[in-house]
């Protein structure tokens, strides 16, 4: 599948009904309770000695991704735009690969 057929497929699910603000509200504000589930479920592997639920957290990142589609077209962005973008960054800051003396010294 494509990034762009995700975004697509996933914003077939998304409240039509919501203004570009709302949506974008909705969108962020969803990043970060799904992102907070995934912590839990590492959280609770790392701290309580629970196995690592491989399938639960698949699933919760796919909720993740769902909002980051829905936060990206909020922007009016897609999702390939936001990847794209990110790399670039990335090249930029590690054109060697990462590097902890550029991660401790980079400029912000």
């Amino acid at each position: 599948m494509e990034i762009n057929e995700y975004q697509k497929l996933a914003l077939s699910t998304m409240n039509k009904k919501l203004s570009k603000k709302d949506q974008l509200i909705n969108g962020v504000m969803g990043l970060c309770g799904e992102s907070g589930e995934v912590i839990d479920i590492v959280k609770k592997h790392l701290a309580h000695d629970h196995p690592l639920d491989h399938a639960h957290l698949i699933e919760e990142l796919g909720d993740v991704a769902w909002y980051l589609a829905e936060t990206a077209d909020a922007l009016g962005i897609s999702l390939e735009k936001v990847f794209v973008n990110n790399i670039e960054k990335l090249k930029k800051r590690y054109p060697e690969g990462f590097d902890i003396q550029r991660s401790i010294n980079r400029d912000k």
